[in-house]
């Protein structure tokens, strides 16, 4: 009788019927949207450049036909808008100079950081660590300042080829793929869930 009811179970679930979902952020009456590069702590390195540059791939893949203006460093960003930090008069401001909508912005904080030296069968010694890294990425109207939108996500992994400088890791491999390159997808996967169509039984 038992087997009976699971092999049911089975069949049911089988001719269960799935449809797309729309994102649940849907970007295009936001577009033009700006890209301001995230902006990291507690690191030093490309970390925050390669976050940034793997959210815009995995934005523009999320929703075929919307574009991003890559603004650049947030600090030049700042500069050139008069402004010391990334809030709302910020926001305003870039949708003033740039004529867009909406800004993505992003800040991605290291801590938690164990080094340790690996002596590999091949090669010299390299320096690998298991850091917790947390990004949050927001989008800001430029009209007035607030926030569209938001999505953090947090993730701890071994990484490869990390340096130190001044006792903070310093992410600047040649192969970011190798070194970090997991990390940096599962946290960009996360945040841009909302971005994505879903699969939902109807």
């Amino acid at each position: 009788m038992r087997a009976t009811r699971l092999a049911l179970l089975v069949f049911v679930s089988g001719c269960a019927k799935y449809a797309w979902a729309p994102p649940r952020l849907d970007l295009r009456p936001h577009a033009p949207i700006a890209l301001v590069t995230f902006t990291v702590e507690n690191a030093q390195g490309v970390l925050h450049e390669v976050a940034t540059q793997r959210f815009a791939e995995a934005a523009l893949a999320a929703q075929a036909g919307i574009e991003l203006l890559e603004l650049g460093d947030a600090e030049a960003v700042l500069a050139a808008v008069g402004e010391p930090e990334m809030g709302p008069r910020a926001a305003q401001r870039i949708g003033t100079e740039h004529a867009v909508p909406a800004v993505f912005v992003g800040h991605l904080v290291v801590s938690d950081v164990k080094p340790r030296g690996v002596l590999p069968p091949f090669g010299g010694p390299h320096v690998e660590a298991t850091v917790s890294v947390e990004l949050t990425v927001r989008l800001l109207s430029t009209a007035t300042g607030g926030t569209l939108w938001s999505r953090s996500a947090r993730a701890t992994e071994t990484v490869g080829e990390v340096g130190l400088s001044g006792g903070r890791p310093y992410f600047g491999a040649e192969d970011p793929n190798a070194a970090y390159g997991r990390l940096v997808d599962h946290l960009v996967s996360v945040v841009t869930y909302d971005l994505r169509p879903r699969r939902v039984k109807t």
